[in-house]
């Protein structure tokens, strides 16, 4: 008898007696197909025997994709997503009905034959001579998990599909090859158990768990002997067989199978005749898949897990590879986010905003001092449907993460301003003239030794008493606008462009920061997580931290576990502590009586600032505790309602304000989330009064720049050089970078936002 090599396998001896068998029996086998001699074996025309044994004989089994779970921080479960609905089980955690259903139906001298079944070869040969045709297959169990092996390693790609798949005398020589490999590495019982895993039965389930929960909703270690029965069926066929949508088809191919296992007497045929007359006792459970299964309104959030995975570098060097490891699944991916807040920021969502309303309404929390995303919600909820009002845009992140290309943050970008100021020197009672309206001051020195040179360009406050000279305390609680522009005028811009970045603060749409002073005003495009991870630096006392929304990932292959390297947030000082004690004061009065008091919370201290762009487009708070920093934005996504004369979560409103709608969202989602936990103070300091020469009343709102160019809504290009370009479209909302559904169409073009008839860098 011929002896195996050392390495393993049949020696050349038996692969050729196989090959010189079994080739033509298969080619037989396969009537119907025309095929050249040799030629579509893909062999070395020179002899047969050496072009099979050139075929490699390491079949590469790729692990199975299966489904990811995204879990809360406390780990409970968010979402389920996968490429394929699989769960790969033990054996011994399989149904013995199951194990022998599938062998009965499918290969029922499994155990007897060897890789290539010549008896049934035979049979087949003759069942389709006597038919003139390709009616009986000869395929064993071990060559159909071969061919699934490579379905499976084809994955989603259409055309690798087609060819693992294709009935070619080719495919089936070397699927016999790999047939006599498989049985030689892995016996019968793990080729059984590997084939209830890998093989699909329809409805999106791939592997008998899956089908078992699908079709049963119950494992498959408790599947019954008809239930058994009408799985295995499923198999030959899946469309055809499928019983939630055919079931009289469904249950006469379970008979067949009951039949068939009683024939080989798997089982008696008084138990087939007594599981024959049960009905199918379907308890069908529909897939879930997706991010669109989100409990609590995570679906955004689940959506942002992804992008993250799929952007970031950590997971693997190239999209492509990032794409392979998600779509093969079975991670655990445990997330930063808090269930009570997020269940929080929702239920104040739904108090506030409806999802029928004109406009929308997102919000994020993130935790200071670690960047961790604890909650992250919207009114218009996670789907396609837009008859539901549903939506995949993230309205709470920035573009190249699944979101729109960002909203003006209005005076919410104040306190920035300020904390450059203070940090370059400027005292915190700085006195300004601060008049009702005046032009921008000309020229304001830039980065680069440029300087924005544009005269003639009116701002003006909110309303006429708000006529300085304030102090910074002031024009703060007031969001005097005036104020404002007389600090960066004064400072220059560069310094506030860079603590902008040491804040993490930058577009939605990726394009740099406009070096123009209208950006005290609030006028480059931000989205809330960015504005809100922003905020954390104060809390922090000058601390930025990047955001994260991935704390581990635990991922299964092939039966092994191991984890998966995850992004950090990466923490660096942005201002001095003193800087941000200044402002955590100057805020903190902005919520006690200045334009964000209906946003304080009476509990413990809270700071933040109100914004509200002039037509109303964009209304927004953002603020923060010690140890939680917000952001709210409502307005209308597609920059089209303003919001005056406009009804909101079945109020109406005249018009809607930073602290009248944004507000009260804010003080809702924070006390939820802050509900039971500690409640630290702020380091304060004590701010002199600057000498006014006046009361130091507070105002009642704020409202930053107008359409006329004060705010660069008809801005040009002021700070990118261009020269005396005047308003070009509406740079509130620039046309995005990605596809944005038809029913959002902007129009306008975005020039850069500047201060009405554009910057002059010389």
């Amino acid at each position: 008898m011929p002896k195996k090599r050392s390495g393993g396998g049949l020696s050349p001896t038996q692969q050729a007696a196989k090959f010189l068998g079994v080739s033509v029996l298969a080619g037989a086998v396969m009537a119907g197909i025309a095929v050249p001699a040799f030629g579509a074996l893909g062999l070395a025309a020179k002899g047969s025997v050496e072009g099979f044994d050139e075929i490699p004989t390491n079949l590469k089994r790729p692990p199975l994709s299966q489904r990811t779970t995204i879990l809360d921080s406390k780990g409970g479960q968010i979402a389920t997503v996968y490429s394929r609905d699989r769960t790969v089980v033990d054996l011994k955690d399989i149904s013995p009905y199951m194990q022998k259903a599938i062998v009965a139906i499918e290969d029922a001298r499994f155990y007897e034959h060897g890789a290539v079944d010549l008896k049934g070869v035979l049979r087949a040969l003759n069942k389709n001579a006597q038919s003139g045709g390709v009616s009986e297959g000869a395929s064993t169990l071990t060559q159909q998990y071969v061919k699934n092996v490579f379905v499976e390693e084809a994955g989603n790609d259409a055309d690798l599909v087609a060819q693992a798949t294709q009935q070619t005398l080719g495919r089936k020589v070397r699927e016999l090859k790999f047939a006599i490999q498989v049985e030689e590495e892995l016996g019968k019982k793990k080729i059984l158990e590997n084939y209830l895993n890998i093989t699909f039965f329809g409805q999106q389930a791939y592997g008998v768990e899956a089908a078992a929960q699908r079709y049963f909703s119950k494992s498959a270690k408790d599947l019954k002997v008809e239930e058994a029965a009408l799985l295995a069926g499923i198999v030959q066929s899946p469309s055809r067989y499928d019983p939630v949508n055919d079931e009289e088809e469904a249950v006469k191919r379970r008979n067949t199978v009951l039949q068939r296992m009683a024939d080989v007497h798997d089982i008696s045929q008084a138990e087939a005749d007594k599981a024959k007359k049960k009905p199918l006792g379907l308890k069908v459970s529909k897939p879930k898949n997706g991010c669109i299964t989100a409990v609590k309104g995570a679906g955004f959030f689940c959506d942002y897990v992804r992008e993250v995975f799929l952007n970031d570098p950590v997971f693997g060097k190239t999209q492509k590879a990032r794409a392979k490891i998600w779509n093969q699944g079975g991670l655990t991916i445990r997330t930063t986010l808090d269930p009570q807040s997020q269940e929080s920021a929702q239920a104040s969502i739904k108090d506030h905003v409806y999802k029928s309303d004109d406009v929308a309404t997102a919000a994020t929390i993130v935790e200071p001092g670690t960047g961790k995303i604890l909650a992250m919600g919207q009114s218009r909820p996670y789907g396609v449907d837009i008859k539901k009002h549903e939506t995949q845009m993230n309205l709470s992140v920035d573009g190249n993460m699944g979101g729109g290309a960002g909203y003006q943050p209005g005076s919410t970008f104040k306190p920035i301003v300020a904390a450059a100021a203070i940090e370059g020197g400027k005292p915190a009672n700085q006195v300004y003239s601060s008049p009702y309206k005046m032009d921008y001051p000309s020229p304001v020195s830039a980065c680069d030794g440029k300087s924005w040179n544009e005269k003639g360009v009116p701002v003006e406050n909110e309303n006429e008493t708000e006529v300085g000279p304030y102090d910074m305390q002031d024009a703060t609680a007031k969001s005097v606008n005036t104020y404002y522009i007389q600090l960066i005028s004064d400072i220059g811009i560069c310094p506030v462009t860079d603590m902008a970045g040491k804040m993490g603060v930058e577009r939605a749409d990726g394009k740099k920061m406009n070096q123009a002073p209208s950006i005290a005003l609030g006028t480059q495009e931000m989205s809330p997580l960015t504005m809100a991870s922003a905020y954390a630096t104060f809390a922090t006392r000058g601390t930025y931290c990047s955001p994260i929304a991935i704390e581990s990932i635990r991922q299964t292959v092939g039966g092994q576990k191991k984890s998966l390297p995850v992004p950090k947030s990466t923490c660096s000082r942005a201002m001095s502590e003193n800087t941000a004690d200044t402002i955590n004061t100057l805020l903190k009065g902005v919520v006690e009586d200045g334009t964000g008091s209906e946003a304080g919370l009476d509990s413990r201290a809270s700071a933040g600032k109100t914004g509200t762009t002039d037509e109303r487009y964009a209304a927004w708070f953002v603020g923060y505790t010690p140890n939680m920093a917000g952001a709210v934005w409502v307005g209308d996504p597609a920059h089209k309602r303003r919001m005056t004369n406009i009804t909101i979560g079945g109020v109406p409103y005249e018009k809607v304000f930073g602290g009248k709608v944004p507000g009260p969202i804010w003080r809702d989602m924070m006390a939820g989330a802050l509900e039971g936990k500690d409640a630290p103070q702020f380091n304060l300091v004590n701010i002199p009064r600057g000498d006014t020469g006046k009361d130091d009343g507070r105002g009642d709102e704020d409202d930053d720049g107008d359409e006329d160019g004060n705010n660069g809504d008809n801005g040009g290009n002021g700070g990118n050089g261009d020269g005396n370009n005047g308003g070009n479209g509406n740079p509130q909302f620039p046309n995005p970078t990605i596809s944005i559904p038809e029913e959002w169409t902007i129009s306008g073009n975005d020039n850069g936002g500047g201060n009405g008839n554009g910057g002059n860098f010389p």
